[in-house]
Parts: C-alpha cells; sequence; structure tokens
C-alpha cells in the first residue's frame, strides 16, 4: 500500500455546521454551512480489518484421540449426523447383513458395534458430545473418558474400507495373533481362528470388549514375531527339566 494510500486508511472526515454570515452588527444572521474537517487517527487506532490478528491453522497439530461412544441402540446414524452438523470427525462402521421380512429378504447396512460409534474430539471440552441427542455416555474408567488405540481405530477403517465381508465377533482373550502379508488388508495384524472350515481374521477393540471377524485364505497370513516368541516360550517350559543324580 502506498504512502498516500496508507494516510487515506489512517484519516477520518467529520461532518459539521458552523454560521456563515453575520449582520452589520456582527451577529449571525442564522445561516449556515457544511463544514468538514480531517483528522489523523494514530497508526496504533487504526481499525482497518487488514491489521486483525488471522487465526493460523497448524498442519503439524496433532488431532484429539478417538473414544467410544454409547448410544441408544438404532440411533447411532441419528448421533452420527448431528455430529457431523456440529463439525465433528466421526466414525460409524457398518457391515452388510440379510434380513428377512415376513414376505422378502432385504440386505441391509447395520453397525459391526451396535449401541456404539467413535468420535475426535477433545476430552477437556466434552459437554457438547455428552448433549447430544441419543448419546448415553463417553465409554471410560471412574467417569473419564479413555481414548481409543489409534491401531485399533484405523484398523477397523482398513476393514470396513477393503469391501472384504465382515462380521461382528464374540471378543477374544488369548490366541495367536498373525499378520497379513498381501491384499488388501495387507499389514493388519490380528487373531487367526477357524470356523465352520474357513479361517478368520479377528481384530479386536479393547476398551469395547467387541471385535469384528472377517474371513480370510490362511496363506495370506504369517505369525505374528510376538505370537511366535510367546509359542516357543511354552513349548519350551513344557519340556521336560533334566534333573541331576
Amino acid at each position: 500500500m502506498g504512502e498516500s494510500a496508507c494516510a487515506m486508511a489512517s484519516s477520518v472526515l467529520f461532518y459539521g455546521c458552523k454560521a456563515s454570515h453575520r449582520d452589520k452588527s456582527g451577529k449571525p444572521d442564522g445561516t449556515v454551512m457544511a463544514v468538514a474537517y480531517r483528522f489523523k487517527v494514530p497508526t496504533e487506532m487504526n481499525l482497518g480489518l487488514e491489521t486483525l490478528p488471522k487465526a493460523v491453522e497448524d498442519p503439524q497439530a496433532k488431532p484429539f484421540p478417538w473414544f467410544a461412544l454409547q448410544v441408544r441402540t438404532q440411533h447411532e446414524r441419528g448421533v452420527a449426523e448431528f455430529l457431523r452438523g456440529g463439525g465433528f470427525d466421526w466414525f460409524l462402521p457398518l457391515y452388510k447383513c440379510r434380513k428377512r421380512w415376513s414376505d422378502r429378504v432385504k440386505e441391509v447396512e447395520v453397525p459391526l458395534f451396535p449401541g456404539y460409534l467413535f468420535c475426535r474430539f477433545n476430552p477437556n471440552d466434552r459437554l457438547p458430545i455428552l448433549k447430544t441427542p441419543g448419546v448415553i455416555q463417553i465409554v471410560g474408567y471412574n467417569r473419564q473418558p479413555v481414548a481409543i488405540d489409534e491401531s485399533e481405530i484405523g484398523a477397523i477403517q482398513m476393514l470396513v474400507g477393503s469391501g472384504m465381508a465382515s462380521q461382528p465377533w464374540p471378543y477374544l482373550h488369548v490366541g495367536d495373533r498373525v499378520q497379513i502379508e498381501s491384499g488388501p488388508l495387507q499389514g493388519m495384524s490380528g487373531i487367526l481362528t477357524n470356523f465352520k472350515g474357513k479361517h478368520r481374521l479377528i481384530v479386536s477393540i479393547s476398551l469395547l470388549q467387541r471385535a469384528v471377524a472377517v474371513e480370510i485364505d490362511a496363506a495370506l497370513v504369517t505369525p505374528h514375531t510376538a505370537s511366535a516368541e510367546q509359542r516357543e516360550a511354552r513349548s519350551y517350559a513344557q519340556q521336560p527339566l533334566p534333573v541331576a543324580i
């Protein structure tokens, strides 16, 4: 901006009126005229919009963690839409299943974790979440929200995004972990089980004590390093120890 433009931006015109004509005795005759005065405004008082501070978004800012929300059954989508309107980042994993009505069978999408969905938010400002219609509570311990592990949410997102058939599964506490080496789920790890002659990979959400199963070709997986070490330790512990006589 040039000097003249700056000068114009830092000055204000004030309009008023003053008596202009006087009679022979020197008194005003009642005629008035408009007069403009230019008043210089100090630079620090300039209130132009260009001087207002601008919000700077840090691209490196770490996002808020994921939390699980317990919601009213069959209200998961409504809660998700309300959160969307509030600008929150939410995740409602769905899967396809066949439901039978009196006259037909239809394939529908239903929540993988009925009564739950996931949302990113500031745990120190959780009142807007708790006031959302349909939300029962934020899952946690001792009335304190507990964040969901990013890797667990990432695994569920990868599973849903793969398009492979999946379904809810009982939560497993123990079992050998495997890692998928190829295919759309490459890099994902979980527990390998056998159900009705087919192999399934079990992916769990620890905090919810819930799990999801997806059919997988056993040839695509390899034992997880930790599981291999645990099996070796178990087999070693079961070996008879020599006894000195």
